[in-house]
């Protein structure tokens, strides 16, 4: 199994009070993973991303969706190693493509699920 359906599996598991379809990667390119839906009635979109350390790798369609809909899209990571799960707004692509320092908006399984319930 690749190293982002494992990813999605995880994903599945420990974060329950969302609602998610996951998108096919050929269907339309750029667009993200997954479709999600929260409590509050809010659709919003998750890039996964699988990385050794911080060295993300972004397609350029995945660059210009995230540049075209800065709201309500996430980068959500899990970094190999000492596993560390983290959730970044889409709007700070850049930032991550070229390893800017960039803070995390929320880190860990629980802060990540507390932070997308409350997406408004």
């Amino acid at each position: 199994m690749k190293p982002e359906s494992k990813f999605w599996q995880e994903i599945k598991k420990n974060i329950s009070e969302i609602s998610f379809t996951r998108l096919e990667s050929w269907a339309s390119a750029g667009v993200p993973d997954l479709l999600c839906y929260n409590k509050n009635g809010k659709f919003f979109t998750i890039e996964l991303k699988v990385t050794k350390g911080n060295l993300f790798r972004f397609s350029p369609h995945q660059i210009s969706f995230h540049i075209k809909h800065p709201k309500n899209s996430f980068i959500l990571q899990k970094a190999l190693g000492p596993c560390s799960i983290k959730l970044y707004e889409g709007s700070q692509i850049m930032q991550l493509k070229t390893r800017e320092p960039c803070a995390c908006i929320a880190e860990g399984w629980t802060k990540v699920q507390e932070y997308l319930v409350n997406v408004t």
